[in-house]
């Protein structure tokens, strides 16, 4: 059908590009159907944010020895009415999902059922994406309410941690060194020390 003369209803929505230029949003549905007709990869990395694809960068040494480390720990030490699990996908909303490196949920909530609110704590670990992770990731976050955030530099082992959210976002963010020890608010049990893991600064 000629776009010019297509009825203004099926028309699909729109976000637009830094440049002006419009872009069709996709849905969660329309990404998930796609994996399963094999037209996207299963294991091809990506977010999607307001029905934006957001590339996500290759992953480094030291992100991976931060994560295998920090998995190793919450597996040994998370209660047994938790889940900590790692890249699980967060479906927000019709268009938009995350995957934090490490998503801290009750246990009663099925993997594949967990929302926004569902969520206790969310971990990303970040090395070329700190910046990204540290701007309009956790802009997303306190937009669906998810109450806190950690945010590891896997280079100089410095948790932000992002509470207090409010209208305008988290209130309160703190920068905890690797030799500090650090617990949830809402998971008290979920926690870490990265020096005490062995971990040491870049």
């Amino acid at each position: 059908m000629n776009e010019h003369t297509a009825p203004l209803q099926s028309m699909p929505l729109t976000t637009q590009a830094a440049e002006g230029l419009p872009r069709r949003p996709w849905t969660v549905a329309e990404i998930e159907a796609m994996v399963a007709a094999g037209i996207i990869e299963e294991d091809e990395r990506f977010e999607l944010i307001g029905g934006e694809v957001v590339p996500m960068l290759p992953k480094g040494g030291r992100h991976e020895m931060v994560k295998m480390e920090l998995n190793w720990h919450f597996q040994r030490t998370a209660p047994d009415e938790l889940w900590v699990a790692q890249e699980t996908t967060l479906r927000l909303d019709p268009k938009s999902f995350l995957e934090p490196d490490f998503c801290v949920f009750p246990r009663s909530v099925f993997p594949g059922d967990l929302r926004g609110p569902d969520v206790l704590l969310a971990i990303e670990v970040a090395d070329t994406s700190l910046a990204y992770d540290r701007g309009r990731k956790i802009s997303v976050y306190a937009a669906f309410g998810i109450p806190e955030v950690w945010v590891i530099d896997a280079n100089s082992l410095l948790t932000y941690v992002y509470r207090k959210l409010g209208a305008e976002g988290y209130r309160a963010v703190r920068e905890i060194g690797p030799a500090e020890e650090i617990a949830a608010m809402r998971a008290e049990a979920v926690g870490y020390c990265l020096g005490r893991l062995g971990l040491r600064p870049a």
